[in-house]
């Protein structure tokens, strides 16, 4: 069994106010993806990409979305997700991960981060680390829209719906106010008429999407890239 690290919240709050980098960089469940970062990036060592592709980055709902190219069509897509990835590691990796790649456009969804643990993070962690990825990927994509995929909510992680909910309140509202930032919600169309999720659309674990549920996704989510993308 890994040890896990406990760090004061006193802690967590300074460095946070500093750079939320700074606390999990040194960390050895963000250096443990290490090898898999580099998996993640290795096919843009030799792969061409389209100059007006959309980066989808994210955990494993992004890994194991299979028909995202044909789903995003007419658009061009690059896929970028690895499962279990947090939003904790993805910024510390961001810039590998996105330096080298086109892209008119980041569509992004990491639901690791609140799942129901005792080491969950706080919807204000959250968020600093989403606009943390934002300011490293606008570094090498200056301008361009970042989509966030609202997290979903599931009957596996239910317990922590609450957190997760108002997690995903926060960032609308940043998005919101921010610049070329759009919240993409999708919680409801996953929610029965009971506001329990809709097991019909995962599978057996109850946390992934299954080719129902993926369909839902695609609906939503190019209709919201369509309102942004496509020129009036």
């Amino acid at each position: 069994m890994k040890k896990l690290f406990r760090i004061p919240a006193i802690l967590i709050i300074f460095l946070l106010a500093c750079s939320p980098l700074k606390l999990y960089r040194e960390l050895p469940e963000v250096k443990n993806w290490e090898p898999e970062i580099e998996k993640l990036i290795a096919p843009g060592q030799t792969e061409r990409y389209s100059d007006d592709a959309i980066i989808f980055a994210g955990s494993s709902s992004i890994r194991l979305w299979k028909t995202l190219a044909e789903d995003m069509k007419p658009y061009n897509v690059i896929r970028r997700g690895y499962g279990g990835a947090k939003l904790s590691d993805y910024a510390v990796y961001a810039e590998r991960i996105f330096s080298p790649l086109p892209g008119r456009a980041l569509v992004m969804f990491v639901a690791n981060d609140i799942t129901g643990s005792d080491n969950d993070k706080n919807p204000e962690e959250v968020k600093k680390l989403f606009l943390t990825i934002v300011k490293t990927f606008r570094k090498s994509h200056p301008g361009a829209p970042v989509f966030w995929i609202a997290i979903t909510p599931t009957s596996s992680r239910w317990k922590a719906w609450p957190k997760i909910r108002e997690t995903n309140e926060l960032i609308r509202q940043t998005c919101e106010k921010g610049h070329n930032l759009y919240f993409i919600r999708t919680d409801f169309a996953f929610l029965n008429e009971k506001g329990l999720p809709r097991d019909e659309l995962f599978v057996a674990d109850k946390l992934h999407l299954n080719s129902d549920g993926y369909k839902i996704w695609t609906e939503i989510v190019k209709k919201e890239l369509d309102k942004v993308l496509i020129k009036k």
